[in-house]
Protein backbone atom coordinates (compact mmCIF):
# COMPACT_ATOMS: atom_id res chain seq x y z
CA UNK A 1 0.00 0.00 0.00
CA UNK A 2 1.59 3.63 -0.85
CA UNK A 3 1.75 6.00 1.42
CA UNK A 4 -1.10 7.99 -0.68
CA UNK A 5 -3.63 5.18 -0.15
CA UNK A 6 -2.89 4.58 3.47
CA UNK A 7 -3.75 8.42 3.96
CA UNK A 8 -6.91 7.82 1.60
CA UNK A 9 -7.76 4.54 3.85
CA UNK A 10 -7.32 6.89 7.26
CA UNK A 11 -9.50 9.49 5.87
CA UNK A 12 -12.25 6.92 5.86
CA UNK A 13 -11.38 5.67 9.19
CA UNK A 14 -11.28 8.84 10.88
CA UNK A 15 -14.88 9.88 9.29
CA UNK A 16 -16.47 6.44 10.81
CA UNK A 17 -15.19 7.64 13.90
CA UNK A 18 -15.99 11.17 13.88
CA UNK A 19 -12.73 12.75 14.60
CA UNK A 20 -13.44 16.48 12.45
CA UNK A 21 -9.32 17.70 13.45
CA UNK A 22 -7.99 14.40 11.35
CA UNK A 23 -10.25 14.18 9.12
CA UNK A 24 -9.44 18.11 8.21
CA UNK A 25 -5.74 17.64 8.46
CA UNK A 26 -5.70 14.64 6.04
CA UNK A 27 -7.80 16.11 3.90
CA UNK A 28 -5.68 19.46 3.35
CA UNK A 29 -2.50 17.01 3.17
CA UNK A 30 -4.43 14.88 0.04
CA UNK A 31 -5.17 18.29 -1.43
CA UNK A 32 -1.51 19.19 -1.42
CA UNK A 33 -0.72 15.82 -2.94
CA UNK A 34 -3.20 15.93 -5.51
CA UNK A 35 -1.67 19.88 -6.59
CA UNK A 36 2.04 18.25 -6.46
CA UNK A 37 0.77 15.43 -8.71
CA UNK A 38 -0.96 18.25 -10.91
CA UNK A 39 2.09 20.04 -11.11
CA UNK A 40 4.30 17.24 -11.90
CA UNK A 41 1.89 15.95 -14.89
CA UNK A 42 1.88 19.88 -16.09
CA UNK A 43 5.63 19.24 -16.33
CA UNK A 44 5.61 16.11 -18.27
CA UNK A 45 2.60 16.91 -20.58
CA UNK A 46 5.28 18.66 -22.16
CA UNK A 47 7.76 15.62 -23.13
CA UNK A 48 5.16 12.59 -22.61
CA UNK A 49 2.54 10.64 -24.63
CA UNK A 50 -0.83 11.46 -23.21
CA UNK A 51 -1.83 7.65 -22.55
CA UNK A 52 1.02 7.68 -20.02
CA UNK A 53 0.50 10.86 -17.92
CA UNK A 54 -2.11 9.24 -15.61
CA UNK A 55 0.74 6.33 -14.55
CA UNK A 56 3.61 8.61 -14.84
CA UNK A 57 2.09 11.99 -12.88
CA UNK A 58 1.49 9.52 -9.27
CA UNK A 59 3.60 10.58 -6.80
CA UNK A 60 6.15 8.03 -5.53
CA UNK A 61 6.50 7.60 -1.33
CA UNK A 62 9.41 9.98 -1.25
CA UNK A 63 7.76 12.31 -2.88
CA UNK A 64 4.36 12.33 -1.05
CA UNK A 65 6.98 12.31 2.11
CA UNK A 66 8.33 15.56 0.48
CA UNK A 67 4.77 17.22 0.65
CA UNK A 68 4.04 16.41 3.99
CA UNK A 69 7.17 17.56 5.25
CA UNK A 70 6.53 20.63 3.72
CA UNK A 71 2.81 20.84 5.34
CA UNK A 72 4.65 20.16 8.51
CA UNK A 73 6.93 22.79 8.16
CA UNK A 74 4.37 25.37 7.59
CA UNK A 75 2.92 24.43 11.04
CA UNK A 76 5.86 24.90 12.58
CA UNK A 77 6.60 28.36 11.32
CA UNK A 78 2.57 29.15 12.02
CA UNK A 79 3.53 27.60 15.40
CA UNK A 80 6.00 30.30 16.04
CA UNK A 81 4.35 33.02 14.87
CA UNK A 82 1.15 32.57 16.81
CA UNK A 83 3.12 32.25 19.99
CA UNK A 84 5.10 35.45 19.11
CA UNK A 85 1.37 36.77 18.71
CA UNK A 86 0.33 35.57 21.87
CA UNK A 87 -2.18 33.33 20.16
CA UNK A 88 -1.73 30.33 22.37
CA UNK A 89 -5.08 28.67 21.04
CA UNK A 90 -3.84 28.74 17.09
CA UNK A 91 -0.66 27.67 18.44
CA UNK A 92 -2.07 24.49 20.43
CA UNK A 93 -4.33 23.66 17.08
CA UNK A 94 -1.46 23.75 14.75
CA UNK A 95 0.46 21.73 16.93
CA UNK A 96 -2.20 18.84 16.97
CA UNK A 97 -2.36 18.96 13.09
CA UNK A 98 1.47 18.73 13.58
CA UNK A 99 1.32 15.66 15.40
CA UNK A 100 -1.02 14.23 12.90
CA UNK A 101 1.15 14.66 9.92
CA UNK A 102 4.22 13.32 11.66
CA UNK A 103 2.37 9.83 11.96
CA UNK A 104 3.03 10.27 8.23
CA UNK A 105 6.34 10.62 8.14
CA UNK A 106 9.87 8.41 8.81
CA UNK A 107 10.83 8.88 11.97
CA UNK A 108 13.35 11.57 12.64
CA UNK A 109 17.22 11.05 13.49
CA UNK A 110 18.67 12.64 16.47
CA UNK A 111 20.81 15.20 16.85
CA UNK A 112 23.50 12.06 17.55
CA UNK A 113 22.89 10.55 14.48
CA UNK A 114 23.18 13.69 11.85
CA UNK A 115 25.98 14.88 13.75
CA UNK A 116 27.63 11.46 13.44
CA UNK A 117 26.81 11.30 9.36
CA UNK A 118 27.36 15.12 9.15
CA UNK A 119 31.23 14.33 10.26
CA UNK A 120 31.52 11.65 7.84
CA UNK A 121 30.67 13.35 4.69
CA UNK A 122 32.63 16.31 5.99
CA UNK A 123 35.75 13.93 5.93
CA UNK A 124 34.93 12.66 2.71
CA UNK A 125 34.46 15.63 0.85
CA UNK A 126 37.50 17.20 2.52
CA UNK A 127 35.66 20.31 3.51
CA UNK A 128 37.43 22.20 6.71
CA UNK A 129 36.44 25.62 6.44
CA UNK A 130 32.66 27.87 6.50
CA UNK A 131 33.00 28.21 2.81
CA UNK A 132 31.95 24.60 2.50
CA UNK A 133 28.54 24.71 4.25
CA UNK A 134 27.15 24.54 1.05
CA UNK A 135 29.03 21.47 -0.64
CA UNK A 136 28.15 19.29 2.51
CA UNK A 137 24.32 20.83 2.80
CA UNK A 138 24.35 19.71 -0.88
CA UNK A 139 25.71 16.42 -0.55
CA UNK A 140 23.94 15.66 2.28
CA UNK A 141 20.43 16.52 1.98
CA UNK A 142 19.17 13.87 -0.85
CA UNK A 143 20.33 11.19 1.97
CA UNK A 144 18.61 12.58 4.67
CA UNK A 145 15.68 14.16 3.03
CA UNK A 146 12.53 13.21 5.26
CA UNK A 147 15.04 12.10 7.99
CA UNK A 148 16.03 15.24 9.58
CA UNK A 149 15.00 18.96 9.15
CA UNK A 150 17.52 20.84 7.08
CA UNK A 151 17.96 24.07 9.82
CA UNK A 152 19.04 21.25 12.20
CA UNK A 153 21.97 19.91 9.56
CA UNK A 154 22.67 23.44 8.81
CA UNK A 155 23.06 24.15 12.42
CA UNK A 156 25.50 20.60 12.52
CA UNK A 157 27.52 21.50 9.37
CA UNK A 158 28.40 25.10 10.56
CA UNK A 159 29.31 23.53 14.50
CA UNK A 160 31.48 21.02 13.14
CA UNK A 161 33.04 23.73 10.38
CA UNK A 162 33.84 25.89 12.92
CA UNK A 163 36.18 23.72 14.38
Amino acid sequence: MSLKEKIQTDIKKAMQQKDDLQVSVLRMLMAAVFNKEKEKRAKLSKTEEFEKLDELSQLTDEETIEVISSENKKRKDSIEQYEKGNRQDLADKEKKEMEILMNYLPEQMSEEEIRKIVKEKIEELGASTPQDIGKVMGALMPQLKGKAEGTMVNKIIQEELKE
